[in-house]
């Protein structure tokens, strides 16, 4: 049985499942979960300007116990450095590009709300600042930022996982270590 640090950060590429995984490590653990994206977007697609999410961010990781389900560039400079453990999913682009076009798709069909009230429409999914597009402007960059922390002895913990089967069966160390 693993027991998880107080302080986790759920990492990876757009698409790999960050929030998914945040709230099944949650549901395990007891951990607090911060939904990054619901305190970052306002209705109609509005970003929370970077000062106010530095600090609602701030906030959150200045507690003793807390898992967010990613750390954005304005802010991952207050989150890393009191992370105890990275969750890093690796997974390949094809894995992590074709989640994301599905649940994409699927959210535009049905108007599942979402990011406080925000639905997926056909005219976001093709713009140029679509979540799609964003997915090939960041991954490289994800992905390397991963693997730099995982090989760097400063820092914390950063477990990575290249496939979700891998993070299936590290989550089913945590099973009954909730507090």
């Amino acid at each position: 049985m693993t027991v998880l640090p107080d302080r986790v950060l759920v990492y990876g590429v757009t698409g790999s499942g960050k929030s998914t995984a945040a709230l099944a490590i949650g549901d395990l653990t007891g951990h607090p979960v911060t939904l990054v994206d619901e305190l970052t977007w306002q209705p109609e697609w509005m970003p929370v300007p970077d000062a106010d999410q530095r600090e609602l961010i701030g906030e959150i990781v200045a507690g003793e116990r807390w898992l967010l389900d990613t750390a954005y560039a304005s802010w991952r400079d207050l989150v890393v450095p009191r992370a105890e453990l990275v969750i890093g999913l690796d997974y390949p682009r094809w894995l992590s590009l074709a989640r994301l076009v599905r649940r994409t798709v699927t959210r535009a069909i049905t108007k599942e709300p979402m990011c406080n009230g925000n639905v997926e429409s056909w005219r976001k999914i093709i713009a140029r600042d679509s979540i799609i597009a964003w997915h090939f402007q960041s991954f490289a960059r994800k992905r390397d930022r991963m693997r730099a922390w995982a090989a760097s002895p400063d820092g914390p913990e950063v477990l990575l996982f290249r496939h979700p089967r891998e993070l299936e069966a590290w989550l089913s160390t945590l099973r009954g270590t909730s507090r």
